[in-house]
């Protein structure tokens, strides 16, 4: 079964190194854009832990370039390099995700996370959730 935009994993439940299609909020201003994006932790109450992929790498915060090669299925309409933002990790529930594009190889995934900043706690940013408390 090849991947798409309209297909899912297991009726939505996604996995670390799974990359989905999914409206990723912004984090500067309110609103979300869809785009592609790598789920670095999946919670067990059907949330998942995002960093959104780009199609040019950010010149302020650190990115990772994947390309096909970086693909143990699927994959992105690439004609070059895409770029998976680590330090925008987004919280977003599974049932938001418009569909399944591919999922990437241990080694690509295991690159990315390292870059993560503990992606089993990101800030809260969707919809309706809360931040944890700032430590001063």
């Amino acid at each position: 079964m090849g991947y798409g935009a309209g297909m899912y994993r297991d009726m939505g439940r996604y996995v670390r190194g799974d990359v989905i299609l999914a409206p990723v909020p912004f984090e500067e201003r309110r609103g979300a854009k869809t785009r592609p994006a790598v789920v670095v932790a999946a919670r067990g109450n059907g949330d998942l832990c995002v960093c959104p992929v780009s199609s040019r790498p950010s010149l302020d915060t650190p990115c990772i370039p994947i390309g096909l090669d970086d693909f143990a299925e699927g994959g992105l309409d690439l004609f070059s390099e895409s770029f998976v933002l680590t330090s925008k990790v987004s919280v977003l529930r599974a049932g938001d995700v418009i569909g399944l594009k591919g999922r990437l190889t241990a080694d690509a995934i295991d690159t990315i996370s390292s870059q993560v900043p503990h992606p089993s706690h990101p800030p809260q940013n969707r919809k309706g959730a809360r931040r944890p408390p700032s430590k001063r």
